[in-house]
Protein backbone atom coordinates (compact mmCIF):
# COMPACT_ATOMS: atom_id res chain seq x y z
CA UNK A 1 0.00 0.00 0.00
CA UNK A 2 1.45 3.24 -1.23
CA UNK A 3 1.05 6.96 -0.42
CA UNK A 4 2.70 9.94 -1.41
CA UNK A 5 4.58 12.28 1.01
CA UNK A 6 4.02 15.86 0.30
CA UNK A 7 6.38 18.74 1.54
CA UNK A 8 4.76 21.33 4.18
CA UNK A 9 4.46 23.52 0.59
CA UNK A 10 2.38 20.93 -0.77
CA UNK A 11 5.72 19.50 -3.19
CA UNK A 12 5.04 15.57 -3.71
CA UNK A 13 9.16 14.41 -2.61
CA UNK A 14 8.50 10.57 -2.52
CA UNK A 15 6.20 7.39 -1.49
CA UNK A 16 6.02 5.89 1.54
CA UNK A 17 4.91 1.86 1.77
CA UNK A 18 2.24 1.59 4.41
CA UNK A 19 1.30 -1.74 6.53
CA UNK A 20 -1.89 -3.23 4.93
CA UNK A 21 -2.43 -4.77 8.75
CA UNK A 22 -2.72 -1.29 9.95
CA UNK A 23 -3.40 1.12 7.05
CA UNK A 24 -5.81 -2.04 5.08
CA UNK A 25 -8.44 -3.71 7.39
CA UNK A 26 -12.62 -2.87 6.64
CA UNK A 27 -14.40 -0.55 8.38
CA UNK A 28 -16.20 -1.55 11.27
CA UNK A 29 -18.71 1.28 12.41
CA UNK A 30 -19.26 -0.79 15.28
CA UNK A 31 -15.79 -0.89 16.92
CA UNK A 32 -15.85 2.55 15.81
CA UNK A 33 -18.52 3.29 18.06
CA UNK A 34 -17.66 1.28 21.14
CA UNK A 35 -14.62 3.20 20.72
CA UNK A 36 -15.76 6.33 21.01
CA UNK A 37 -18.48 5.79 23.61
CA UNK A 38 -15.27 4.90 26.28
CA UNK A 39 -14.01 7.93 25.32
CA UNK A 40 -16.43 9.50 25.74
CA UNK A 41 -17.65 7.92 29.51
CA UNK A 42 -14.08 8.46 30.43
CA UNK A 43 -13.60 12.36 30.03
CA UNK A 44 -16.96 12.65 31.71
CA UNK A 45 -16.78 14.49 35.33
CA UNK A 46 -19.49 12.86 36.61
CA UNK A 47 -20.29 15.79 39.29
CA UNK A 48 -23.67 15.72 39.02
CA UNK A 49 -25.22 15.43 42.60
CA UNK A 50 -28.35 15.89 44.47
CA UNK A 51 -28.98 16.11 48.14
CA UNK A 52 -30.79 12.89 49.74
CA UNK A 53 -33.38 12.65 52.67
CA UNK A 54 -30.15 12.12 54.98
CA UNK A 55 -28.59 14.74 53.65
CA UNK A 56 -31.47 17.83 53.44
CA UNK A 57 -31.34 20.12 56.19
CA UNK A 58 -34.66 20.30 58.89
CA UNK A 59 -36.19 18.94 61.67
CA UNK A 60 -36.59 15.05 62.37
CA UNK A 61 -39.62 15.90 64.30
CA UNK A 62 -42.89 13.59 62.77
CA UNK A 63 -45.03 16.08 60.92
CA UNK A 64 -48.29 14.86 62.78
CA UNK A 65 -49.47 11.76 65.39
CA UNK A 66 -49.48 8.56 63.24
CA UNK A 67 -53.17 8.01 64.06
CA UNK A 68 -56.34 10.05 64.13
CA UNK A 69 -56.15 12.54 62.04
CA UNK A 70 -57.31 11.67 58.33
CA UNK A 71 -54.21 12.31 56.61
CA UNK A 72 -51.40 9.52 55.36
CA UNK A 73 -49.16 9.01 58.10
CA UNK A 74 -45.55 10.65 57.78
CA UNK A 75 -42.26 10.38 59.44
CA UNK A 76 -40.28 13.39 58.21
CA UNK A 77 -40.71 16.40 56.54
CA UNK A 78 -37.36 15.70 54.62
CA UNK A 79 -39.38 13.45 52.39
CA UNK A 80 -39.12 13.86 48.34
CA UNK A 81 -42.94 14.32 48.72
CA UNK A 82 -42.71 17.62 50.66
CA UNK A 83 -41.42 20.91 49.13
CA UNK A 84 -37.56 21.29 50.21
CA UNK A 85 -37.38 17.77 50.86
CA UNK A 86 -34.54 15.05 49.44
CA UNK A 87 -34.66 13.41 45.69
CA UNK A 88 -35.29 9.42 45.81
CA UNK A 89 -32.30 7.81 43.72
CA UNK A 90 -31.01 11.09 42.44
CA UNK A 91 -27.92 11.35 40.62
CA UNK A 92 -24.97 11.31 42.90
CA UNK A 93 -20.66 12.26 42.25
CA UNK A 94 -19.43 8.97 40.36
CA UNK A 95 -17.20 8.18 37.54
CA UNK A 96 -18.78 6.94 34.32
CA UNK A 97 -15.66 5.14 33.25
CA UNK A 98 -15.85 1.61 32.35
CA UNK A 99 -13.40 -1.24 30.95
CA UNK A 100 -12.69 -2.03 27.17
CA UNK A 101 -10.36 -5.15 26.14
CA UNK A 102 -6.92 -3.42 24.72
CA UNK A 103 -7.63 -5.78 22.05
CA UNK A 104 -10.65 -4.03 20.88
CA UNK A 105 -9.03 -0.21 21.56
CA UNK A 106 -6.07 -1.54 19.36
CA UNK A 107 -8.56 -2.04 16.34
CA UNK A 108 -10.41 0.58 16.65
CA UNK A 109 -7.47 2.45 16.10
CA UNK A 110 -6.71 0.49 13.21
CA UNK A 111 -9.95 1.01 11.69
CA UNK A 112 -9.93 4.47 12.06
CA UNK A 113 -6.86 4.70 10.28
CA UNK A 114 -7.84 1.94 7.37
CA UNK A 115 -11.06 4.22 7.14
CA UNK A 116 -9.47 7.54 6.76
CA UNK A 117 -7.09 5.48 4.00
CA UNK A 118 -9.66 4.35 2.11
CA UNK A 119 -11.83 7.29 1.45
CA UNK A 120 -8.81 8.94 0.33
CA UNK A 121 -8.46 11.30 3.41
CA UNK A 122 -4.64 10.54 4.89
CA UNK A 123 -2.35 12.96 3.83
CA UNK A 124 1.27 12.31 4.21
CA UNK A 125 3.89 15.18 5.46
CA UNK A 126 7.68 14.63 5.46
CA UNK A 127 8.07 17.11 8.33
CA UNK A 128 6.20 20.16 10.39
CA UNK A 129 8.93 21.83 10.85
CA UNK A 130 8.90 25.92 10.04
CA UNK A 131 10.90 28.68 10.56
CA UNK A 132 7.94 31.04 11.80
CA UNK A 133 5.81 30.88 14.20
CA UNK A 134 3.52 33.12 12.76
CA UNK A 135 -0.30 32.42 12.06
CA UNK A 136 -0.48 33.76 8.94
CA UNK A 137 2.28 32.16 7.02
CA UNK A 138 1.00 28.47 8.28
CA UNK A 139 -2.34 29.55 7.38
CA UNK A 140 -1.12 30.00 3.92
CA UNK A 141 0.36 26.55 4.13
CA UNK A 142 -2.62 24.49 4.99
CA UNK A 143 -4.84 26.48 2.64
CA UNK A 144 -2.29 25.05 -0.41
CA UNK A 145 -2.53 21.66 1.25
CA UNK A 146 -6.29 22.19 1.24
CA UNK A 147 -7.24 21.60 4.92
CA UNK A 148 -10.09 22.84 6.63
CA UNK A 149 -11.18 20.43 9.36
CA UNK A 150 -7.95 18.49 9.72
CA UNK A 151 -6.08 16.34 12.74
CA UNK A 152 -2.39 16.47 12.43
CA UNK A 153 0.39 14.00 14.49
CA UNK A 154 4.03 15.13 14.90
CA UNK A 155 6.56 12.78 16.48
CA UNK A 156 7.36 12.49 19.29
CA UNK A 157 7.28 16.50 20.17
CA UNK A 158 5.65 18.94 17.67
CA UNK A 159 7.55 21.49 15.96
CA UNK A 160 7.35 24.26 18.41
CA UNK A 161 6.73 26.93 15.67
CA UNK A 162 4.00 25.05 13.78
CA UNK A 163 1.75 24.38 17.23
CA UNK A 164 1.88 27.73 18.24
CA UNK A 165 0.88 28.95 14.83
CA UNK A 166 -1.71 26.30 14.06
CA UNK A 167 -3.20 26.74 17.85
CA UNK A 168 -5.16 29.86 16.40
CA UNK A 169 -6.68 28.26 13.48
CA UNK A 170 -10.39 26.72 13.65
CA UNK A 171 -10.69 23.19 12.68
CA UNK A 172 -6.95 22.15 13.02
CA UNK A 173 -5.99 20.09 16.00
CA UNK A 174 -2.10 19.32 16.39
CA UNK A 175 -1.05 16.55 18.40
CA UNK A 176 2.39 14.28 19.12
CA UNK A 177 2.05 10.88 18.20
CA UNK A 178 1.43 9.59 21.80
CA UNK A 179 -1.73 11.60 21.94
CA UNK A 180 -3.53 10.04 18.71
CA UNK A 181 -6.87 8.50 19.46
CA UNK A 182 -10.13 7.57 17.54
CA UNK A 183 -12.50 9.99 18.55
CA UNK A 184 -10.41 12.89 17.78
CA UNK A 185 -9.65 11.09 13.40
CA UNK A 186 -12.73 10.71 13.31
CA UNK A 187 -14.33 14.67 14.47
CA UNK A 188 -11.59 15.79 11.52
CA UNK A 189 -12.28 15.54 8.02
CA UNK A 190 -8.65 14.69 6.83
CA UNK A 191 -5.74 13.23 8.95
CA UNK A 192 -2.27 14.65 8.50
CA UNK A 193 0.62 12.19 9.36
CA UNK A 194 4.17 12.79 9.40
CA UNK A 195 7.05 10.07 8.31
CA UNK A 196 7.71 9.80 11.87
CA UNK A 197 4.07 9.27 13.30
CA UNK A 198 3.83 6.53 10.62
CA UNK A 199 6.98 4.99 12.29
CA UNK A 200 5.84 5.00 15.67
CA UNK A 201 2.37 3.76 14.81
CA UNK A 202 3.37 0.62 12.60
CA UNK A 203 5.95 0.13 15.51
CA UNK A 204 3.26 0.78 17.95
CA UNK A 205 -0.08 -1.32 16.47
CA UNK A 206 2.35 -4.27 14.90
Amino acid sequence: MKCEIKSIDNKTIGDIELASEIFGLPTREDILARMVHWQLAKRRAGTHKTKGVSEVSGTTKKPWKQKGTGRARQGSLRSAQFRGGGVIFGPIVRSHAYDLPKKVRRLALKTALSAKFSEGKLLILDTLQVKSHKTKEILSKIKALGLTSALVIDGETVDQNFSRAASNLVGIDVLAQQGINVYDILRRDILVLTKDSVKYLEQRLR
